[in-house]
């Protein structure tokens, strides 16, 4: 599949108020009118091309939403002061009192707690399921289901969601699909298999530079309108606005996405078979011992490759942190949350990212404590960091000597 998404931002040209290359940044948080009239009717949303105040919108917020919207295909997006912020808005958006949500079982920790627990509140109850199996899927559907929510590629366990297959259930009974692309971005475009409406955390792969939080939805006219609505928009009266010095930042490393992306899946994919050739229990969509690789390739954008994740199972959280510990030392990354960064990140993600789910229900989905999530960065000599971090798996009897020597 060929999404052409990068060819949509490349074609995207903004002049500056002063002829510049880049968007002129608006440095404000309210905006001047000649009229009364034009005032009340830019406030009501009759009016286009006018700003009233920064968390309505503002120039910067939509430049970086029609780019967004280019790399999704969609018709517009609304920008964010955080992943969660699209998140807790599409849902609350979408949802009400004794709705219900099927979600898939492996999701972004604060995604979990979210719908676990936060929406109990408005007596909105979450399914968590198996994504992958949509018999049930379908089984976990009710009368009050509101919406399918899925990640892409899932975090951390990295199962791949059969989306065309999803948005076929999804028509079936006329719910929405939503689906995070966090992890899969330029390789996987759910819009184009059929999903409704599409999120990122902009902090991870899309800007690149770990500096900044923030998150976009992709979606219709109509739905980013009613996001935005003065009067019921969960996205416009929760506050979650986007700074504009920050979308002008993103806006500017967006346009190196493409070129990264192929790096961080290209040296993410050689240590997934070099460790599973060493014997480690590998998890990594591009494997093809993998149970979604056929899905993957199936549904992605060969040229952006199999994404820059992968887990490696070292059999329990003290061999973990240990290596973790020492990778940082040897200087072959970070002991650092997050994904997308140009170093590689690693974390233990049962006891971080992931630890809003119960130990139990960790254990039952296949999230043990020894399972480290790798963010593989922009390594040039890919091999040497191999040979690095093979040095530190001998060192802490991860690895034995009967494996081959480099």
């Amino acid at each position: 599949m060929d999404s052409k998404a990068s060819n949509r931002i490349q074609d995207l040209q903004y002049f500056g108020e002063f002829g510049g290359i880049n968007p002129s940044v608006s440095d404000s948080s309210t905006y001047t009118f000649l009229s009364a009239k034009t005032m009340f009717d830019t406030f009501e949303g009759n009016t286009e091309g006018c700003y009233l105040y920064s968390r309505h919108s503002s120039p910067s917020n939509l430049y970086l939403g029609e780019a967004l919207a280019a790399l999704e295909g969609t018709e517009t997006a609304n920008v964010y002061a955080s992943g969660m912020g699209a998140i807790t808005s599409v849902i609350l958006q979408l949802c009400g009192n004794s709705d219900h949500i099927v979600s898939s079982r492996t999701v972004y920790g604060g995604t979990y707690a979210f719908m676990k627990n936060f929406l109990k509140r408005f007596n909105i109850q979450t399914a968590f399921v198996d994504i992958t199996k949509i018999a049930a899927v379908e089984k976990a559907i009710t009368p009050n289901t509101k919406m399918i929510y899925c990640e892409a590629v899932s975090n951390p366990l990295l199962e791949v969601a059969n989306i065309e297959a999803l948005a076929q259930l999804a028509k079936k009974y006329n719910l929405p699909l939503v689906v995070d692309n966090t992890f899969s971005p330029l390789s996987i475009a759910p819009i184009k298999l059929g999903a409704h409406i599409v999120i990122h955390s902009l902090t991870k792969f899309i800007n690149g530079t770990s500096d900044c939080v923030a998150g976009v939805v992709c979606g219709t006219k109509d739905f980013c309108l009613q996001l935005k609505d003065v009067n019921s928009g969960a996205g416009m009266l929760l506050g979650s606005t986007l700074d504009s010095l920050r979308a002008a930042s993103i806006l500017k490393n967006m346009r190196t996405l493409h070129i990264r992306m192929k790096k961080h899946s290209e040296n993410a994919e050689y240590l997934a078979k070099q460790f599973e050739a060493d014997g480690l229990r590998v998890v990594y969509p591009g494997l093809t011992s993998h149970p979604g690789h056929q899905t993957m390739k199936a549904q992605m954008d060969t040229s952006f490759g199999f994404g820059g994740l992968l887990t490696i199972d070292v059999g329990s959280l003290e061999k973990a942190n240990a290596l973790m510990e020492l990778m940082q030392t040897e200087k072959l990354g970070y002991l650092a949350v997050s994904l997308g960064f140009y170093k590689t990140l690693f974390s233990a993600p049962g006891t971080s990212t992931s630890s809003e789910i119960p130990e139990e229900e960790q254990l039952e989905m296949g999230l043990s404590n020894g399972l480290i999530r790798f963010s593989i960065g922009l390594d040039n000599d890919i091999h040497k960091t191999y040979s690095q971090m093979k040095s530190c798996m001998f060192k802490l009897d991860i690895l034995t000597e009967k494996v081959n020597t480099i």
